[in-house]
């Protein structure tokens, strides 16, 4: 017949027994938090945080989307850089450990022909930062993100 074990005990040898619910509150309470350092609080600051030939990459992005939604307002959406158009997502950007990716939501199905020599899935364009999106493929999909999501803003 197996034995149980006592429990812990306290330093005066005594045994210590707690209510399950008691139990349940020392459990969650001593759940790790995560570092608050690791949210970036601006897209100048999740840049900063990034190799150099990915901040490069992602920098010459963000200069072609301001360039096509110059009205189109900075944030951090999802620990990521992204662009608001009047209050609504417009597009995002980051970079993984292994490439960069552009996430124009489901306007990259519109023009899946045209990004065949990318990896994409159903919102997102992946690319190595030695490869850049070209300003032309930004601004194309910038345009129908507008027209598509935003009435042509």
């Amino acid at each position: 017949m197996r034995q149980i074990s006592p429990g812990p005990r306290l330093s005066d040898g005594k045994s210590l027994s707690l209510h399950p619910r008691e139990i349940r509150q020392v459990k969650t309470s001593r759940k790790k938090q995560r570092p608050s350092s690791g949210k970036p609080e601006s897209t100048d600051a999740y840049l900063a945080a990034l190799s150099p030939d990915k901040r490069s990459a992602l920098e010459a992005l963000r200069k072609s989307i301001k360039a096509a939604a110059p009205k189109a307002e900075e944030c951090i959406s999802y620990q990521l850089p992204a662009f608001r158009l009047n209050g609504k997502l417009l597009v995002a950007y980051g970079a993984a450990a292994n490439h960069c990716a552009f996430y124009p939501g489901s306007v990259v199905q519109a023009i899946k022909e045209e990004l065949k020599d990318y990896d994409t899935s159903k919102g997102t364009i992946r690319f190595p930062a030695s490869k850049p999106l070209p300003p032309s493929l930004v601004r194309k999909l910038i345009k129908l993100g507008i027209a598509k999501n935003h009435g042509g803003s």
